[in-house]
Order: structure tokens, then sequence, then C-alpha cells
């Protein structure tokens, strides 16, 4: 049995090329993400707070963007693995041209209801954080941030293209430099250094736009210049036209997975509303537990990434079974290096509250919250796993009912009940929360073991095409 979770050394190697890029470009993202959350929180809990109520918004988006874009990528890793470098170009056409509505409906959907949705993390105990304030710095937040959402979206199509076709170096550069940039704007619009105005929030949002348009930047241009390395970026603005057979197919996979991210996106943010009914101490609380908990996560969440670009090829190759016999592997893998660092996150969350200028009661919270988030890890990781795998065959279905659909019927309805028909505390609330992601875990094993996601979808393309 332990035989059948263990790779060989051809199979590490492939799996650490791909991961370690990732989860270097993720690492730096989220180290950075981490100080500026301090950088913030060294300016007031309100300001932290603010930007972390607006951050639960720009998470959905980001999520339906990332869902729409690997619902093509799907197809984009398959025609990799067949070698169809014409329906990788058009797979990144369609990414392209759908990201940008999406992220055009998002400007337009937070102009107008942006300040009600914000609005609804504040209606819990005041505790000592500031409603008023805290919703007045959100608002702040949130108008600079809308102007780097085309940006996003569109490096999000070049990079996850990148990435399906095995080359994750560029992505992962590209955010070293965007993130460079954002830390060193961020020091000096949100204190005020060299001369520049003392901005707080707003600086922070500023310094994240000023990134975004550099990362794209950045990806797009080397992309372009270097098309003998990347063919599928050849003349791919030329004769813009995208089949129409394929173009219905993409959006076969591309509206579920998308519907599906954004459902569990907007499930998690409805959880932490619930959190929020405690307290805005609560949300101060979760805002530091999040931010750390995304640090110590890159390492299982780059297998996901990678898990999906590995059987999505091999499945596009036509090695069915060996994709089902390496999910095994790639889930076994992703359980051991997240209960290893699960347990150093559990150390170390004694002393990370102390790096922000905030109250006691709310690091002594935060410490509380790192460590429940810290024992349910391993289980975190072996759900992202298994859906991954599940994802790179193309059922979404089942994938749907596994993701956003356990989020909602759980994990959603419990935090719903628990914080409005319940006096339960909040560590508590949390604590039944994180402990309900042991059966996600379950679930994902017991389908892996089935033979039904284990599925080509790309033969009809290279059979219409003559391959």
């Amino acid at each position: 049995m332990l035989r059948n979770l263990v790779g060989d050394r051809p199979f590490y190697k492939r799996l650490f090329s791909l991961m370690i890029p990732i989860m270097i470009q993720n690492g730096i993202t989220n180290l950075v993400n981490m100080l500026d959350n301090i950088m913030i929180g060294a300016v007031g809990t309100a300001e932290m707070t603010g930007v972390a109520v607006a951050n639960q918004l720009f998470f959905v988006f980001n999520l339906c963007i990332f869902g729409a874009v690997s619902g093509a990528g799907i197809y984009g890793a398959q025609f990799v693995g067949s070698g169809d470098m014409d329906n990788v170009r058009n797979t990144f056409r369609f990414k392209l041209l759908f990201s940008t509505l999406i992220a055009s409906l998002g400007i337009g959907l937070f102009l107008t209801f942006g300040e009600n949705l914000l609005s609804a993390y504040m209606k819990g105990e005041q505790g000592v954080t500031d409603p008023v304030a805290t919703l007045n710095f959100a608002k702040d937040y949130l108008l600079i941030m809308l102007i780097g959402l085309v940006p996003f979206a569109l490096t999000q199509c070049y990079s996850g293209t990148l990435r399906e076709a095995g080359k994750p170096i560029l992505p992962m550069v590209a955010g070293m430099i965007a993130v460079a940039v954002n830390m060193s704007f961020n020091y000096i619009l949100i204190f005020g250094k060299f001369g520049a105005p003392r901005l707080g929030v707003q600086g922070a949002a500023i310094a994240t736009v000023m990134s975004r348009f550099v990362e794209l930047i950045v990806v797009s241009i080397y992309s372009h210049r270097r098309t003998e390395e990347f063919p599928f970026f050849r003349k791919v603005f030329r004769g813009f036209r995208i089949p129409k057979e394929l173009t219905q197919k993409l959006l076969l996979k591309a509206l579920p997975l998308m519907a599906n991210e954004t459902l569990w996106a907007a499930g998690i943010a409805l959880v932490n509303q619930s959190y929020s009914l405690r307290s805005l101490d609560a949300m101060a609380a979760n805002n530091i537990s999040q931010t750390f908990w995304n640090v110590f996560s890159i390492a299982f969440l780059a297998v996901g990434n990678a898990i999906a670009i590995i059987l999505g090829q091999t499945l596009g190759a036509g090695e069915l079974q060996k994709a089902k016999s390496d999910s095994y592997k790639l889930v076994a893998f992703s359980f051991v290096i997240s209960t290893v660092v699960g347990a150093v996150y559990f150390l170390v969350a004694n002393f990370i509250p102390y790096l922000y200028n905030t109250e006691q009661e709310i690091r002594n919270l935060a410490t509380l919250l790192m460590q429940i988030s810290a024992i349910a890890m391993p289980f975190d990781a072996v759900a992202h796993a298994s859906y991954f795998s599940l994802r790179s065959g193309g059922k979404m279905l089942i994938t749907i009912i596994f993701d956003s659909g356990f989020m909602w019927c759980v994990n959603v309805l419990l935090a719903f009940i628990l914080s409005r028909f319940t006096t339960v505390s909040f560590p508590v609330m949390f604590a039944i929360i994180q402990s309900i992601t042991l059966l996600k875990a379950v679930g994902g094993i017991l389908l892996l073991r089935s033979d039904f996601w284990v599925k080509n979808i790309t033969q009809n393309e290279r059979s219409e095409r003559g391959f």
C-alpha cells in the first residue's frame, strides 16, 4: 500500500520543477501581503480591519477570475499534453475575452453595491474596533483597488497558460518584480517616506494597483518577445478568432468552474461575515490568522496547481491509469508536507500577533485561531489536492458538489446557525467550522478511488483535427 503512495525520482523531479516556481511566486506574494498587513496594522486596528473587510470582496472576485481561467485551462493543459498548440492559442484568446468581461462586471458591481457589501461586516458588537472608521477605510481602499482589476485578470490569463505549458518561471519572475514594487511603494506611501504624503490605507491600495500593472507589462512583453519558447503566443492577436465548437466546449468548462470558485469564495466571505457578528474584534483577529495561514499554506497550495498541470498533461497524453496512480502519490505528498508545515505554524503562532500594533485581546484570539488552523491544515491539504485531481479530468458537476456544494451546504449553513441561533463563542464556532474539513478530505479520497474522473477530454478535438 505504501508503495502506491510514493513516487520515483523522476516523478518528484517533475513535481518539484512545477511546484517550486509556483511556491516561490505565491510565497513572495503572500509574504509581501503579510508585510502590507503588518504595515497597515502599525497604523491602527481600524485601518487593518477595513482593508481586511474590503479584501473579502476582492477575494471573491479573484477566485471568480481564477475559476474562469482555470476552467479553460483544463483544456489548455490537455492540449499541451497532446501537442495541439493551435488550440492552446485559441484557449488563451478565450481566457482574455472572458476574464475582461468578468473584470468589467466586477467593477460595475463594486461601484454600485460596494458600500452595502462592506456594511454587512459592521453589524457585530463594537469591542475595541470602531465600526464607522473601519467602514470609511474599507471604502477608501475599495475604490482605488478597482483600477487594478483588469490588469490582474489579464495577468492571470498569461500566467495560467504558461503554467499549463509547464513554463512557470516567467510568471514567477513577473510576480517577484511586482511584489518588489508593491512592497517598496507600500512603505513609501503608507508612512509618507522620502517626501511622499502619508496616505495610510489609500497608499496601500495605490501600491497594489501599481504592482498589478507592472506584473502585466513584464509577463506580456516577455511572452510575445520569446515566441520560439512560447509558440502558443505567436500571432495570437492576428486573425483573432476562436472556433465556435471550441468556444462552446470551453464555456462548458469555464462557466461551471467559475461558478464553483465564485460560490466557494462567496461562501468563505459569508462564513467570515457570520464571524463578524460576534464582534469586529473577531474580524481583526481572523485577519491576522488568515494572513499568516496564506503564508504557511503556500506549499500545499502549490502542490494543487502542480496537480492540475501534471494530471492534465498525463490525461491529455492518454495515460489514464498513470494519472489515477499519480493522483494518490500527489495527495499523499500534500498531506505529509502540510503536516510538517502545520506543526511549525502551530508553534510560531504564539509570537506572530506581537508584530501588530493592536490590543492584547486581539493578539490572544489571533494565536488561538492560528493554532486551530494549523491542526486542520493536513486535512485542508488532502481536500485541496483531491479537488485539483478531480478537476483535471473535466468532471465539473462532481467537482462543484465536492467544493462549493460542500461549502454552502455545510460550512455556510453551520456558520449561519451557530452565529444567529446559538451563543457559542467565536473561537468555538471557528473550531467547529475548521473541524469539518476532515469530512471533505475523507470524501475526496473516496472519490479519487473511483474511475469516473479519469478522462481524456481532448480526444474528440484531436480526431477532428486529424491527430
